[in-house]
């Protein structure tokens, strides 16, 4: 099996040959043949988290180099193991990456993304970077059927990412506004489902014009750009009215900044992205309003399944991405770390 690998922070991706995987027990190989590629992989490739109040190497959370990112995974099985269950050789199948313990209370609620100790790939395991990926259980593969399948690939992380968080901000009459800050993968997920869920009043925010060209092409109705000053009455101008629900897929101290103040008494902001920053809260507000914020990571297993199955349905469309030979990873990283990617980059696996 070939892998490009992180061996230093920021430095190039290094081509690493090994020996195939051989599965034991319930685990299954797949052979890569797309992969999404994501802003958690440059903060990997980076090494450091922006905790807002602290910087956070990978070292200290027990991370060690060298990693194969990756975790918009899908492939074919090319192996299993003698206590693999429901797949055989052959199949085309979407990898659901946010692997966690599979004991704890979390997990057996069905929450391994929330898994205290998680072990998901392209991070804490070998991940979608490399021309194979080992998965530990068969029930992690999720069939796409006749999808596109490098548009599949991005359902693992950004498109879940996004389903999980409009999960939790519904419900929401079609007709009220919902704000999406932020019109890169995620936010763009987040608008195509919501369209496809029924909803009739999409605001998006972004710094780009371009971006929101691009976000009212996927089916926003109102945009606003988020440069200059008093931002926060832009949206509500925008809306009509202070609003009930954003979703912030960029979460940095600017759009924080400005997202809250533009909330209506019981509005909600659903916290996703990870750009790192702080929010100075007035508590006062926080109960006189009956606001809430809450944090959205990933996304649970049966989410992905229903996502897949809102895709399969056709009324999911598509978001832009442009696909490129896993071989190009090094230059894909550099343009999606200038903001130079329109939607999504898949990198598809090239032939042998």
């Amino acid at each position: 099996m070939r892998s490009w690998q992180v061996f230093e922070a920021s430095e190039v991706l290094r081509e690493v040959e090994e020996e195939n995987p051989q599965p034991v027990g319930s685990e299954v190989v797949v052979s890569v043949s797309h992969c999404g590629l994501c802003h958690s992989d440059l903060t990997l490739w980076k090494g450091i988290f922006d905790m807002g109040d602290r910087q956070v190497s990978i070292d200290s959370i027990g991370m060690k180099y060298p990693l194969t990112l990756g975790h918009e995974i899908l492939g074919t099985v090319t192996a299993a193991g003698p206590d693999a269950t429901d797949v055989k050789v052959g199949d085309i199948r979407l990898v659901y990456p946010w692997l966690g313990c599979g004991e704890c209370e979390t997990c057996q609620a069905g929450q391994e993304n929330l898994c205290m100790q998680g072990r998901p790939l392209g991070m804490r395991r070998p991940g979608g970077f490399g021309s194979h990926v080992v998965v530990p259980h068969s029930r992690y593969l999720i069939d796409t059927g006749d999808l596109d399948p490098a548009l599949a690939a991005t359902y693992a992380c950004s498109g879940l990412t996004a389903y999980s968080a409009i999960r939790k901000a519904m419900p929401v009459r079609p007709e009220e506004a919902i704000v999406v800050v932020g019109a890169g993968g995620l936010g763009l997920s987040g608008i195509v489902i919501l369209k496809a869920l029924g909803h009739e009043n999409i605001v998006v925010v972004d710094v780009s014009g371009e971006k929101l060209k691009i976000a009212t092409d996927a089916g926003a109705q109102k945009t606003v750009l988020s440069t200059g000053d008093d931002v926060t009455k832009k949206i509500v101008d925008t809306a009509g009215r202070p609003v009930r629900t954003i979703i912030d897929f960029v979460n940095n101290s600017q759009t924080a900044a400005f997202c809250f103040p533009a909330l209506a008494r019981g509005g909600r902001i659903i916290m996703v992205g990870m750009f790192g920053g702080q929010l100075t809260i007035p508590t006062m507000r926080m109960a006189q309003g009956g606001l809430s914020l809450i944090g959205s990571i990933t996304g649970s297993l049966q989410e992905l399944r229903d996502l897949v199955e809102l895709a399969k349905s056709g009324k999911l469309d598509a978001i832009p991405y442009e696909a490129l030979p896993k071989s190009s990873i090094n230059d894909a990283m550099s343009r999606l770390s200038k903001g130079a990617v329109r939607g999504r980059i898949v990198l598809e696996e090239e032939p042998a």
